[in-house]
């Protein structure tokens, strides 16, 4: 196994055995670092995982390196000490084939059941897959039985334009005891699709892993590029990124408030809320060329067409507010918002929530204060409610509409130009040069990390979408609710079909 050559100013690399794996992991969780990523390796002559811890004040990153046989690769879990860490090892079994010890839940996660058994997609000797098996044998689900359970199956094709996701209810009367969410029916495979490619070729791939999410990945992906490859980036770009980021926040959480309000019956809320969310897609049309903000950014700069207008967000803050304000004034409005689908604090700390679905249950993360890439961001205030219901996840976005818009301003003060870059640097070194980006999307914190061959190509890239941390908390809120609360806190969590279907 090739050695990287380099150090990195706040990320720093141990090789662990896999005896001592769990202890050097358990160690880093008592001192506040969180699992960002877990990243499985085909070296060719052998397998390498590596697990990124990260935490805040300061800014800290230390990523764990094992090495595993090339042959029959073998490594012991750490879901005794980390539910997300559960995840990615099965993820990783998956794709990688790479055995897991010990795994309190050694089923699939990733690949459906009609998936040929013993073919790993993510190995670089895959080669053309097997012949799958049926698609439509039934997917194990858990059966809750007793007098008077039923089950209601909702999906995997919805009526709404969402992608697919199938839901199995176990119900008595229209209380929930049950809910199995089933996803990974559209696995894209970006991240397979990434390697052997050149930056050009991989940057739109990046910028179209979630839709709503095309700054937050795109960024992600270059800060782990400018990282790797040792591309210190002007800070005019990196203010044009942060202004980038809010505008992408903005049109979503204005989008999300309308759509809890119709969910609950106040059809005008949403109605005035699409009509700012229009307001704010133009604004994104005259930024950048694009409503979904595409094309912005680059590995080494940022250009925009102009810069947006503060008196025209101002207005918009105080627009939404407005409409909060009506609608949380309405009795029945509040009252199927608050205490509903309560998803407390130490179940959101452990499951390892993160973006507003933490924020609102008392966890206060934020990547753009605890990760920044902007001096600007440092300072900014996450807000946090402690209830952790429908209503607190409600209240979140709305503060964060208001403290977005206070951000750019601020950004907008210092009078950035229009574009800025940095010319691309010849110097790649031998062996293995890796980059870690995290950024604070409008759901949570994303990760990318990359690795680079000698010929500047990309042998892998990770990414992890926070609705991958966040999906298996929707079904612990839901647990003693109804069934009629589905719909609404479904989208109190809004959760990436697409980001977590990589």
């Amino acid at each position: 196994m090739s050695s990287d050559p380099r150090t990195y100013p706040n990320r720093r690399q141990v090789t662990v055995a896999a005896s001592t794996l769990a202890d050097r992991a358990s160690a880093l969780l008592r001192e506040g670092y969180r699992l960002a990523l877990v990243a499985a390796h085909d070296d060719a002559d052998e397998f390498r995982v590596v697990y990124l811890f990260v935490a805040a004040n300061p800014d800290r990153r230390v990523e764990l390196i094992l090495p595993a046989d090339g042959i029959t690769p073998l490594i012991p879990s750490l879901a005794t000490l980390s539910f997300p860490a559960s995840r990615f090892e099965r993820e990783l079994h998956d794709l990688f084939g790479i055995e897991v010890t010990n795994h309190p839940l050694p089923r699939r996660l990733v690949l459906h059941q009609h998936w040929p058994d013993g073919w790993f997609p993510m190995r670089h000797d895959a080669g053309t897959p097997p012949a799958f098996g049926d698609i439509d044998e039934p997917y194990p689900f858990l059966a809750v039985a007793g007098t008077g359970v039923y089950e209601i199956p909702v999906g995997p094709i919805h009526a709404g334009l969402i992608e697919p996701g199938h839901f199995r209810f176990s119900v008595v009367g229209e209380t929930i005891l049950k809910l199995k969410a089933r996803l990974w029916f559209v696995h894209k495979g970006i991240e397979k699709l990434a390697e052997g490619k050149l930056l050009a070729d991989v940057l739109p791939l990046a910028e179209r892993v979630s839709g709503d999410t095309t700054v937050g990945h795109t960024l992600a992906f270059c800060l782990a590029v400018e990282e790797a490859r040792d591309w210190p980036v002007p800070p005019q770009a990196q203010t044009l990124r942060a202004i980038l980021l809010e505008l992408e926040r903005l049109y979503n959480h204005v989008t999300d408030i309308g759509a809890l309000c119709n969910d609950v019956g106040h059809g005008i809320a949403n109605a005035h809320a699409q009509r700012i969310r229009e307001q704010l897609l133009r604004l994104n049309q005259q930024v950048t060329g694009h409503r979904l903000l595409r094309g912005a950014i680059t590995p080494g700069g940022t250009h925009v067409r102009a810069l947006p207008d503060p008196g025209q967000l101002a207005a918009v803050a105080a627009d939404i507010q407005e409409v909060v304000d009506i609608a949380l004034g309405h009795s029945v409005v509040l009252d199927r918002m608050t205490g509903t689908a309560i998803l407390t604090r130490d179940q959101a700390h452990d499951i390892g929530t993160l973006g507003y679905v933490a924020r609102a249950s008392g966890i206060d993360h934020d990547a753009r204060r605890d990760h920044p890439f902007a001096p600007e961001t440092t300072a900014v205030a996450a807000p946090t409610q402690t209830a952790g219901d429908v209503l607190s996840r409600l209240l979140t976005r709305a503060e964060e509409i208001q403290n977005s818009v206070a951000l750019i301003a601020g950004l907008i003060a210092g009078r950035p130009p229009l574009g800025a870059d940095a010319a691309k640097p010849t110097w790649l070194a031998a062996g293995r040069t890796s980059g870690v980006g995290l950024v604070e999307g409008w759901r949570g914190t994303i990760a990318h990390r990359i690795e680079f061959a000698p010929d500047g190509t990309v042998t892998r890239l990770k990414i992890v979408d926070p609705s991958f941390f966040n999906w298996p908390a929707l079904p612990v809120a839901l647990a003693d609710t109804i069934v009629p609360d589905f719909p609404l806190t479904n989208k109190s969590f809004n959760l990436s079909y697409a980001g977590n279907d990589l």
